[in-house]
């Protein structure tokens, strides 16, 4: 599971990488990676609940 989470971490990340051209943008990816940290946080603490 967590080789899955790092690999998907990886990939979700690599467009936001090659967009960043400008301050704002890198906010916004780094904003977006955030968002994906929670989503897969949470989809693991509900797995591990049921």
């Amino acid at each position: 599971m967590k080789k899955i989470l790092i690999v998907l971490l990886a990939v979700s990340y690599a467009p936001f990488v090659t967009a960043c051209n400008t301050v704002e943008g890198v906010g916004k990816d780094v904003e977006a990676g955030g968002e994906v940290v929670q989503d897969v946080a949470k989809d693991v603490k509900e797995e591990i609940s049921n």
